[in-house]
């Protein structure tokens, strides 16, 4: 080997390069430890509807040290525990800032008793004022069913829409039959999509609504309605107010 010249030189270059290596490794790692270049800002990028500068800055509290070495990822998970806060980017901003940009959830609806549902169809755990929570539809169904239940709630709205009501409440069961009220009090029991869809039953049922309970409605019977739809051809309806 010692009389090879060319693999003097190669070893020569290989043990340049592991030396530039550790020197900068070296200097990475005394420049990550500095106080040089302290962090003295954290601005968040865009306004927000329900994450309060207070929320932010409990978050982050004690968060700092250097520019280079901060950790972004540590960063990113404090914020995006924050209920309304769906994702974060972060970014350095020389010499002395880190900027913020938050999404937050959109409702949707409300899940159960005490979540909300995203326009994504995704569970988080955002809180509404009374009046604001009463104006979204209320739905429910077995764990991992979210998504699938907005989705069936907003199919069930564009059908109902020519009648000028929509879902105020969509259930999903454990035994995966469906229930619905409506703005204007029918409750509607779709049952299973057992050969067709439940969302074929309601179509039906808004197509023959103007000569059944839309007639019902104009003579005052206006209590709470039960329709069963789970018949091929045809629906059970029950008035309470009607005695048999």
């Amino acid at each position: 080997m010692w009389d090879d010249p060319r693999l003097l030189e190669r070893a020569a270059a290989a043990a340049a390069a592991l030396a530039a290596a550790l020197a900068l490794y070296g200097a990475t790692q005394a420049l990550a430890r500095s106080s040089l270049f302290p962090l003295r800002e954290l601005r968040v990028a865009a306004p927000l509807a329900h994450t309060s500068r207070a929320e932010i800055e409990q978050a982050v509290a004690g968060f700092g040290g250097n520019f280079f070495a901060a950790d972004l990822a540590g960063l990113r998970g404090r914020l995006e525990r924050l209920p309304w806060v769906r994702r974060v980017e972060l970014r350095r901003v020389w010499p002395d800032r880190i900027e913020a940009r938050l999404e937050e959830h959109v409702a949707a609806a409300r899940w159960g008793e005490a979540a909300l549902l995203s326009v994504r169809g995704e569970l988080f755990r955002g809180r509404l004022e009374a009046e604001q929570a009463a104006r979204l539809p209320l739905l429910a169904g077995p764990p991992g069913s979210e998504a699938e239940v907005l989705r069936r709630a907003l199919r069930f709205a564009e059908i109902l829409a020519p009648l000028g009501e929509a879902p105020e409440r969509v259930i999903l069961n454990e035994r995966r039959a469906w229930q619905l009220r409506t703005s204007g009090g029918l409750q509607l029991e779709l049952g299973r999509d057992r050969g067709e869809p439940v969302e074929r039953r309601l179509e039906r049922f808004v197509a023959a609504y103007p000569a059944t309970l839309g007639r019902l409605a104009r003579a005052g019977a206006r209590e709470l309605r039960i329709v069963d739809l789970r018949y091929p051809n045809g629906f059970a309806l029950r008035v309470p107010e009607w005695r048999s």
